[in-house]
C-alpha cells in the first residue's frame, strides 16, 4: 500500500518551490552585474548584522511593542545611535519595521527571532554564525578545495562530532540548532506520510526526539525510541519533562548508541527507522555502514527505513539545495546527493528504494526495504 498522502497539496507545494527559485533570479537579471557581484560579495554583513541582532535578542525586547532605538539600547546596554543603524539596515532588509522617528518594531520576520515563539530560528542563526561554524568558511575553504580536506577540521583540529563531544556548551547550541529545524521544514512528516501503517518510530539521530514527539502528538497509536549519541540522550527525556504530557512521554524512549556500529533491532513489519538528515553528514562508506547497520537490524521482520533527506536535482539545482551542500563540504565529508547518488548507495547496503514520498518541504521521504 503506498505511503504517500496529501499527493496534490504536495505537488502544488512544488510548483510554488520552483516559482519561488525563479523569483530568486530575478536580481541577477535586473542589476547591473559588477553591482550584483558587489552586493553577494558583500552578503556576509547582512548575515553578521542578524547574528548582532539575535544575540542582543532585540526581537524580544521589542515583542509587541514599537520603541525608540533608545529605549532599546538602554534595556540592553548598547549604544542608541548603533542600535538605530543596526535596525535601520535589517529593517531594509525586511527583518523588523521601521516607524519614524527612529523606532522599530516586529514585523513578520523578525517575529521568529522572539525567544517567546516556539517556532523561533534563533538557535540555528547562532549555530550557523558561530566561530566554530563561520571560522572554517572565512579562513579554510580555499584550503579544503584545494587538498579536498574538512575545512572544520581544518580550523578546529577535530571532526565535527568529535569537536561536539569534547565542547559541551556549543554542542547544546547545535542541538538547539537542530530541533529548530522544524520551523523550516514544518510537519509535513508527519502529515504527509501514512504513519498509520506503522506501531513504532525507531528514530536513528533523532537528537531530543523533536521529530519522535511531532509525530507521536498526531499519531496516539504510535511509540518512538529516539537513538542518538550518549551525550545527546543524556538530556534528551529532561529536555520533555515539563514541555510534554504524561500519556505522550510513556510512549517515548531513549537509548544512546551508535548508528555506525549497530542501531535497536526491528520486531515486525509495525516498526519504521526514521533518520532525518542524518546521512548527509557522511561520505559515501559511512554511509553504506549504517545502512548496512539498518538492514542488518530489520532483516526478516518486514520493517522499513524512511529517510528525510534532499534530493538535489540532477541538472541546475536549487540555490538552497547547492547551499547546503557546500555547508556540508565545510563541515563534515557528506553531501546532499541525487536520487541516482542515493540509489548508488542503497544497493552497496542490501536495500532497495520502495517508493519516494514527497512532502511540502524541502526534503523527500526515501522508503527503504531490504533486497529480497
Amino acid at each position: 500500500m503506498p505511503l504517500q498522502k496529501n499527493p496534490g497539496a504536495v505537488r502544488r507545494f512544488a510548483k510554488l518551490m520552483q516559482f519561488a527559485a525563479w523569483l530568486q533570479s530575478i536580481p541577477n537579471k535586473l542589476t547591473p552585474p559588477p553591482f550584483r557581484l558587489i552586493q553577494i560579495g558583500s552578503a556576509f554583513w547582512q548575515s553578521r548584522a542578524l547574528h548582532v541582532a539575535v544575540r542582543l535578542d532585540i526581537a524580544s525586547v521589542l515583542a509587541d511593542k514599537t520603541l525608540t532605538a533608545a529605549a532599546i539600547a538602554a534595556h540592553i546596554g548598547a549604544s542608541a545611535d548603533a542600535v538605530h543603524r543596526l535596525l535601520r539596515m535589517l529593517s531594509a532588509m525586511g527583518i523588523f519595521t521601521e516607524q519614524p522617528p527612529g523606532s522599530f518594531r516586529n514585523n513578520r520576520l523578525s517575529a521568529y527571532l522572539r525567544e517567546d515563539n516556539p517556532q523561533n530560528v534563533r538557535a540555528m542563526i547562532l549555530m550557523h554564525n558561530s566561530p566554530e561554524m563561520s571560522v572554517p568558511w572565512y579562513e579554510q575553504l580555499e584550503q579544503g578545495m584545494r587538498n579536498d580536506e574538512v575545512p572544520f577540521q581544518l580550523a578546529h583540529g577535530d571532526t565535527l562530532y568529535g569537536y561536539m563531544d569534547s565542547h559541551a556548551e556549543f554542542d547544546r547550541l547545535f542541538a538547539r540548532a537542530m530541533a529548530s529545524v522544524e520551523a523550516l521544514t514544518g510537519d509535513s512528516f508527519a502529515t504527509d506520510f501514512d504513519w498509520r501503517q506503522f506501531d513504532r518510530v525507531i528514530d536513528v539521530g533523532g537528537s531530543q526526539g523533536n521529530k519522535s514527539v511531532a509525530l507521536l502528538k498526531r499519531h496516539p497509536h504510535l511509540s518512538a525510541l529516539v537513538f542518538d549519541r550518549s551525550q545527546v540522550i543524556q538530556t534528551a527525556a529532561n529536555h520533555w519533562a515539563e514541555q510534554a504530557p504524561p500519556s505522550l512521554l510513556a510512549r517515548l524512549a531513549f537509548q544512546a548508541g551508535d548508528l555506525l556500529e549497530s542501531v535497536p533491532s526491528a520486531n515486525n513489519d509495525r516498526d519504521i527507522y526514521l533518520l532525518s538528515a542524518v546521512l548527509h553528514g557522511m561520505d559515501d562508506g559511512a554511509c553504506v555502514k549504517a545502512l548496512g547497520n539498518l538492514a542488518s537490524a530489520c532483516a526478516g521482520t518486514g520493517a522499513r527505513i524512511a529517510l528525510l533527506e534532499w534530493v538535489v536535482a540532477k541538472n541546475q539545482a536549487d540555490f538552497a539545495s547547492a547551499a547546503f551542500d557546500m555547508q556540508m563540504f565545510m563541515a563534515t565529508r557528506g553531501r546532499e546527493r541525487t536520487l541516482a547518488q542515493w540509489r548508488h548507495l542503497f544497493g552497496q547496503s542490501g536495500l532497495a528504494l520502495e517508493e519516494v514520498v514527497g512532502l511540502q518541504s524541502i526534503g523527500k521521504l526515501l522508503v527503504l526495504k531490504p533486497q529480497g
